[in-house]
This record gives structure tokens, C-alpha cells and sequence, in this order.
């Protein structure tokens, strides 16, 4: 599970839109592709969960798709206020100081929903409330040293899904528990903003919100194409997702590492309190950002005959691993 943790630059480079909107001279190639189909192509970039993301929207109406743009962002803050550990003053930073939430933000209690729901279908191998490992494994990272058994034991006291209660109205959680869903927020985001885009009306779109989704077409009018890269050369592509329309996610041991081998990094198993040895990476394609963000990481936890049987078990989903070797 992936807790609190500051964003690898290489993050943003592990997915990236092979038909990508790179560099001025790109962008200005893309635009007249798009004004030749009589499009207008804007993108729109900022700061998000901690890492930078782009909105790209494509339209016969600047003026929609600017405002498409607009909405796209207000419904990316509207999830950051909700549920981001990078705001001291989201709900979530306030479930977690607090240990209950009355009248919960709607966006949370969706992400906690799902959260929890996957969690009991993959026997808790996803489980949001690992947060109380990230301070015992970023702090001996800070030292140069590993985290002792005790520690991670004392932690891992903390953890376990059912700790955290759920109601309509209230949101509850046992003593010493704390929640992060930075494995779900991104999909989850990359969601919101594709309907507040397809509200105004937009059918061409390439969302980046650390997570990817994608609609209609290439400004060029061919499908999009989305390129992975390699997790041991962010600059090197390692395959090609053709055409890429939906969504997808790529959980990995390269976001952040406590290790220089990349033995221990910002993933746990919630079973044992230390990172899965499997991947360097897994990416799954799904039909909502929200279910591809979340099954990356339980792949991760799950090895690859247990992450084989939970993807195939969801129509319209997907997944590549990149093993560790």
C-alpha cells in the first residue's frame, strides 16, 4: 500500500502519452493537427497530489474548452480537499488527527467506500490504513538505517481495515489507526475531471493527474497511444499501450525507495509491514481511474498469480508486470 509520500519527478515519467504533448514545438504541432480537424487544443498544467498534472481538451468552442479546462481543475481541488495527505486541511488530514469525521466530504466517503470494499476482496492485501508505517520506514530511511522488528510490529498495530467504521454520516477510526488513499486519490481524480470535461461537452481529452485517462482521439485524429516507461530508465520507453482510451495506473518501486536496491520502498504489504519483492512495476488499464489506481497497488502486494486472478476477475481491465529482475 502506498502511504503519505513526496512524489519522485521519474513518477511523472513512468506514464507518458506517447502521442504526449511535449515541449513548445510539440504543442504547437499538436494544435495544428487539431485546428485542421477545426479543433481548438489547450492544455493547462498545475500542482496536484503533491506532483505536477496536465489537462489536455480538444473542441470546436475555445471558449468550452477553456472552460472545460476550469472545471477540469476545480474538480481536481474539490478531490485534493476531500482526501490528499499533502493538505493539512483536507478532511482526510482531519479524519486522521481527529479520529472521526462527522458529515464527511462525499468524495471521501467514495474513495474510503471503494477502499475498504477492496480490502475484503483481496483479503487485505489492499488496505488504506497503513499509514502508520510510513513515519517508522521514512524515518530510518532519513538515518540510514532499516526500521528494527519492534517497530514495525508496534506499527503494524495500527493497521487492519476493519479498525475504520463507516457510516452515511460518520466516519470513525480506532486509536492510533490513520488513513492515506494516495493509492486510489489519483485514479479517482483522473476520473472526476473526465466527466466534468465530457459535461461541457468535450469528447477529445488526455488527462494527467499522476494517473492517466483518455477520450476520443489524437488531435491528429488517430487514437491515443500511451507510452510506458521503463522503471529502471525513466527515459527509455518499455512498451506501448495502442490505442489507450480509459484509464490506467501504475503502481512501482521507483516512487519512492528506502533502499538503493529498491528492496524496501513506499509500497507495503499490509500483512507483514515491509515492501513486496514481485514488481518493479505493475500498470493496469481499467474503466475508471479509481478501480486502475486501486488494483495497481493490490497487484503489487498480491504476486503475480493473485494479481492475474483479481484483474481478470473485473470486465475491462488489464495488467503488465515489469519484474523485479
Amino acid at each position: 500500500m502506498s502511504p503519505h509520500s513526496p512524489r519522485d519527478p521519474a513518477r511523472r515519467r513512468i506514464l507518458v502519452g506517447a502521442a504526449g504533448l511535449a515541449g513548445a514545438a510539440g504543442l504547437a504541432a499538436f494544435r495544428a493537427s487539431a485546428a485542421a480537424r477545426g479543433l481548438t487544443l489547450r492544455t493547462r498544467a498545475g500542482l496536484a497530489f503533491g506532483t505536477t498534472v496536465a489537462l489536455t481538451a480538444a473542441g470546436p468552442d475555445a471558449t468550452i474548452v477553456e472552460a472545460a479546462l476550469t472545471d477540469g481543475f476545480a474538480a481536481l481541488r474539490a478531490v485534493e480537499q476531500a482526501a490528499s495527505l499533502f493538505r493539512p486541511d483536507s478532511a482526510l488530514a482531519r479524519l486522521n488527527r481527529d479520529g472521526v469525521l462527522t458529515a464527511p466530504d462525499p468524495h471521501l466517503v467514495a474513495l474510503l467506500r471503494f477502499g475498504l470494499a477492496l480490502a475484503a476482496e483481496t483479503g487485505g492485501a489492499f488496505d488504506p490504513t497503513v499509514q502508520s508505517l510510513w513515519p517508522v520506514w521514512a524515518g530510518a530511511a532519513a538515518r540510514g538505517t532499516r526500521p528494527d522488528d519492534r517497530a514495525v510490529e508496534a506499527a503494524l498495530r495500527q493497521v487492519g481495515w476493519h479498525r475504520v467504521g463507516l457510516e452515511p454520516d460518520r466516519i470513525t477510526l480506532e486509536p492510533g489507526t490513520a488513513l492515506t488513499l494516495n493509492a486510489l486519490i489519483q485514479g479517482y481524480a483522473a476520473d472526476q475531471v473526465m466527466a466534468a470535461l465530457r459535461a461541457r461537452g468535450i469528447d477529445d481529452a488526455f488527462v494527467d493527474t499522476g494517473e492517466f485517462g483518455a477520450s476520443g482521439a489524437h488531435p491528429d485524429g488517430t487514437p491515443w497511444r500511451l507510452g510506458l516507461a521503463d522503471p529502471r530508465d525513466p527515459a527509455a520507453l518499455a512498451a506501448v499501450i495502442a490505442p489507450f482510451a480509459g484509464f490506467a495506473a501504475t503502481s512501482g518501486d521507483y516512487n519512492m525507495s528506502f533502499s538503493d536496491d529498491r528492496a524496501d520502498h513506499h509500497i507495503f504489504d499490509p500483512a507483514t509491514g515491509h515492501s513486496p519483492r514481485f514488481f518493479s512495476s505493475v500498470t493496469v488499464t481499467a474503466p475508471t481511474g479509481l478501480l486502475a489506481d486501486g488494483l495497481s497497488t493490490a497487484c503489487m502486494v498480491l504476486g503475480r498469480e493473485g494479481a492475474t486472478r483479481l484483474v481478470g476477475a473485473h470486465a475491462g481491465c488489464a495488467v503488465r508486470f515489469t519484474d523485479k529482475a
